[in-house]
């Protein structure tokens, strides 16, 4: 099964398109692409979420996993484009407020 997620970096910044459903079966494969992205200890990472249909808690988690990791090391995380059911999700959670949605 495909990932729903696209990484790119370039240099001090990389770049994560997430698509379809971020849930129990596809959040591990992201969690480890985090630990990943986290090594490289990048100054901005920017998470499109403006494909992402749905979200549950293991997806929820897998975000802050990066955004509490990426922030600890110095580095900066933008998230964008929540939509329906997700962005329904983090204002339920008030992660709205977290990542500035």
């Amino acid at each position: 099964m495909a990932q729903p997620y696209d990484v790119q970096s370039t240099g001090p910044e990389t770049r994560i398109a997430i698509r379809g459903s971020l849930d129990i079966n596809s959040a591990p494969g992201l969690a480890e692409e985090i630990d990943r992205i986290v090594a490289k200890r990048p100054e901005k990472v920017l998470v499109d979420l403006s494909s992402l249909d749905l979200i549950d808690s293991s997806g929820v988690a897998a975000l802050v996993k990066l955004y509490k990791n990426v922030r600890a090391a110095g580095g900066s995380v933008t998230i964008s484009g929540a939509r329906d059911q997700p962005l329904a999700i983090f204002k339920l959670l008030r992660m709205d407020k977290v990542f500035n949605l």
